[in-house]
């Protein structure tokens, strides 16, 4: 989905039923977690064609110009005051929204881990993705290093790290997991796995059961400060 006043920013159709428009599965895979551990989950409410709100807002792919080939007419030429104009309206309030979570969850007395559900396209540039799913993770494996053995237990084909680096300085998880110490992890599932109701409820049942001992674990409710691989990078 579009804001109105954006109309379809000159794209056709069938570009809004691609990976570049949305991870495809992300949502009700999301929502199924979420009913699984009675826990709450937000959601972006537009496309990351208009804002991509996991990006860091310094990030120069924030909006994108161009897209797996395909040219975003109505991000093409876009300046500065435009891009600031959309992280106010829609990006901001997706990070707040985050904090705002989690800080109140602290408050009561809870630590909470964040869990972040992501999907990725099957066909990069033409080359098949072995994959099935990824766990993207930065310098805290509390939650990573368990989930990646619990995947593969489970026969699934996991990329560590893999096809992305959970190392983003700006992004969702850095500042709202590493930063503040929360046990935090960004999974991925292949698109095509969850493409439809039946693989969101598989891949659902098999991520809650690789889940729930690891979220069980009283380490896992805790403040711990790591320093992020994108700081050493720095130094180096």
């Amino acid at each position: 989905a579009l804001p109105d006043a954006y109309g379809d920013l000159g794209l056709s159709p069938e570009h809004f039923t691609r990976h570049i428009a949305y991870d495809i599965g992300a949502a009700a895979l999301t929502e199924a977690l979420a009913a699984h551990f009675e826990a709450p989950a937000l959601l972006t409410t537009y496309s990351r064609l208009l804002i991509d709100p996991n990006r860091g807002g310094d990030d120069p792919t924030l909006v994108m110009r161009i897209s797996d080939r395909a040219l975003i007419p109505g991000n093409a030429q876009i300046d500065e005051a435009e891009v600031e104009r959309r992280k106010q309206t829609y990006w901001q309030p997706y990070r707040d929204a985050i904090r705002t979570a989690t800080q109140t969850m602290r408050a009561s007395g809870t630590v909470p881990a964040l869990i972040s559900i992501h999907s990725f396209t099957p066909i990069w540039r033409g080359t098949q993705r072995p994959w099935q799913a990824a766990v993207l993770w930065d310098c805290d494996d509390r939650l990573a290093k368990p989930v990646l053995q619990g995947l593969r237990a489970h026969g699934v084909t996991t990329g560590d790290n893999e096809p992305y680096d959970g190392a983003l300085r700006g992004d969702t998880m850095f500042d709202h997991g590493t930063l503040p110490g929360l046990p935090h992890i960004l999974i991925e599932i292949r698109q095509d796995l969850i493409a439809d109701a039946a693989g969101v409820a598989r891949w659902s049942v098999i991520l809650a059961e690789v889940l729930r001992p690891v979220l069980a674990a009283p380490a896992t409710h805790m403040i711990e400060h790591y320093e992020s691989r994108t700081a050493r990078r720095k130094k180096g």
